[in-house]
């Protein structure tokens, strides 16, 4: 028992790692590696994931009975890093009615029409509820960053072509972010934001296989080799923006992607444990509402008699 103790606040300990302090300098490269550190058998995480998952959804109903807070997970990661696995294992024991999943693409005209953080407001959690981004409003301070010219499809007034777009761009809409999730916060909301960290080697072979496996061809666009052409700018970006929005009520959270069995364990750990730290149990009723409880329960039991 103390063995098992002791790994668990080892494993704990490294999830807490995981974590990124507000204002830290980000060097993705240097320090977050893409790989599990501990040395865990597989088979016995993909056992530690399945109970994890069954205490999410004993949280999650508390939760939705409590009804004051609402969780939202952000997902962010360079294409093929496990997303969409991530999403499909960690909420697999949770109840459908409680949980939503929004996947933002490239904005359309109407919403390109409103500022880039109108298409979020409306997905937002309402209390009780979970809610994940795949993809989020990060894309506004990442895909743009390496693609400035997207830019100019919002038609921000000053900015008439990619040479307006100067640093304190940057750095208001990255203010922008961080006070939409502290308004959120602040009404109740607990945010999780994660970065699944993956190599370069490893989305090769991911990309491979999506190309030799006819049944995940599906899964394969030529745009992602064109948008591996960046990959360096894309890891700018992330660690910019990472370091300029971790915060303690919305802090990141750099997950190894290396290997997908730990990057779902990690993610499940890190929700569970946010998770404890609000406290929730279920609602308790008065001494009156009790009784009119057993009196309810008299009447059905008399129905046999």
């Amino acid at each position: 028992m103390a063995v098992k103790k002791d790994k668990e606040k080892r494993f704990f300990q490294y999830l807490e790692s995981l974590r990124v302090p507000k204002h830290h300098k980000v060097s993705l490269k240097k320090e977050y590696a893409t790989h599990f550190k501990l040395s865990i058998a597989k088979e016995l995480g993909e056992e530690a994931l399945e109970k994890g998952i069954a205490l999410l959804s004993e949280l999650q109903d508390k939760l939705y009975a409590h009804n004051q807070h609402s969780v939202l997970i952000v997902l962010q990661a360079m294409d093929a890093a496990g997303k969409d696995g991530a999403i499909k294992h960690v909420m697999s024991g949770l109840n459908p009615q409680g949980v939503k999943v929004y996947s933002f693409k490239a904005p359309n005209s109407t919403e390109l029409d409103h500022n880039y953080l109108w298409r979020h407001f409306s997905c937002i959690p309402a209390r009780g509820e979970i809610v994940l981004f795949n993809r989020s409003h990060y894309e506004n301070v990442l895909v743009t960053k390496v693609h400035p010219e997207y830019i100019l499809k919002e038609n921000i007034p000053g900015i008439e072509q990619v040479s307006d777009i100067k640093k304190d761009f940057w750095t208001k809409r990255y203010d922008q972010i961080n006070q939409f999730e502290k308004t959120l916060h602040e009404n109740g909301t607990l945010i999780l934001k994660f970065f699944l960290h993956v190599s370069k080697a490893e989305q090769k072979k991911r990309f491979l296989e999506r190309i030799d496996n006819p049944a995940k061809n599906w899964k394969f666009s030529p745009a992602d080799i064109a948008e591996r052409g960046y990959w360096d700018e894309y890891q700018k970006a992330y660690e910019q923006a990472i370091e300029a929005t971790s915060t303690a009520h919305a802090p990141w959270f750099i997950i190894p992607a290396d290997d997908k069995w730990a990057t779902r364990l990690c993610i499940a750990g890190i929700i569970y444990k946010e998770f404890e730290k609000l406290g929730l149990e279920y609602p308790s009723v008065s001494k009156a509402q009790r009784a009119e409880l057993m009196k309810i329960r008299q009447v059905l039991l008399d129905e046999d008699k």
